[in-house]
């Protein structure tokens, strides 16, 4: 955790010299903070949910929608984008969380299709295909180096929280419940609660990174509620290693942001190369980077 927070807390002074640019940074921390989210469900609670964007595109518009129509102070947006996301989850979770396997699954990509529909449609409030445009920034978050400080001043909050969750008693139930849920059950679990709160406080997370998103972007518009967003966090997770390690997503999301900038200035067929990289993985390493780092650490460790 250190090592993270050292790196990100230094790139804008670094990253210029290896020819990337200091807003990649904050695109990585915002997505480090949904997949992080995401894991919960995943990696923790092996919940697969292949709409996760849907929650993170209400929580860009509720950020958008606060600022709009009742206030512009950036804590009640984000504050807003929070609740949106949770309140999203919780609802859908209702309906979902006494399903598991692929029935969960194909749940939580209906639900998805159902938010993005409502965002492309409803032009009264989402102001349809065109989004939400011109989101306004607060005065001393102008520029880009304070904008920077601010995400990862959030970011860390977001990392030290999620990580003390998954190493609480909580964590582990949802551990028990991915092993074997039937014997969480028999020994006194309400695992229908747990998914519950697993998936309400997942989408809540989405929320948050949402919001941070529309505040960078100063924009929020239907794709990021699309099926290729759901799924470009489910790669990022499964490519960093999130099934055996809380770090999976973000080096999942560094490396898919890193790949995409510069796959991206060679080829606009990045994302095939990235998409090949994800079936390797899958099929012969689906532990991940996480999963190759752990072992190679164990093989030079002394015996």
């Amino acid at each position: 955790m250190l090592a993270l927070f050292a790196l990100f807390g230094t790139l804008p002074a670094w990253i210029g010299a290896i020819g990337l640019y200091p807003y990649l940074g904050v695109e990585i921390m915002v997505w480090i903070i949904f997949g992080l989210g995401f894991n919960l469900l995943l990696g923790y609670g092996g919940l697969p949910s292949f709409g996760h964007g849907a929650f993170f595109g209400v929580g860009a518009y509720a950020f958008g929608l606060a600022q709009f129509n009742v206030h512009p102070n950036l804590w009640l947006c984000l504050g807003a984008a929070m609740l949106a996301g949770g309140v999203a989850g919780a609802l859908v979770a209702l309906f979902i969380s006494h399903r598991r396997g692929i029935y969960y699954a194909l749940l939580t990509i209906a639900f998805g299709q159902i938010f993005w529909f409502v965002a492309v449609k409803w032009h009264s409030v989402t102001r349809g295909e065109d989004g939400l445009l011109n989101i306004k920034r607060p005065p001393w978050l102008d520029d880009l180096t304070s904008l920077y400080i601010f995400c990862f001043a959030v970011f860390a909050l977001a990392v030290v929280l999620l990580w003390r969750l998954v190493h609480s008693p909580f964590g582990r139930v949802l551990s028990a419940i991915r092993q074997n849920e039937t014997r969480a059950r028999f020994v006194g679990y309400n695992v229908w609660l747990y998914k519950w709160l697993a998936f309400t406080i997942s989408a809540l997370v989405a929320g948050l990174a949402g919001g941070l998103f529309a505040l960078a972007q100063q924009s929020a518009y239907p794709n990021v509620m699309s099926l290729q967003q759901s799924g470009f966090v489910v790669m990022m997770t499964l490519v960093g290693g999130g099934l055996v390690s809380f770090w999976g997503p973000v080096l999942g999301a560094v490396l898919f942001f890193v790949a995409r900038d510069l796959l991206g200035a060679y080829t606009e067929a990045w994302l095939l190369w990235y998409g090949l990289l994800f079936m390797l993985v899958v099929l012969f390493k689906p532990e991940g980077l996480a999963g190759l780092l752990r072992k190679d650490v164990r093989s030079h460790a002394p015996a």
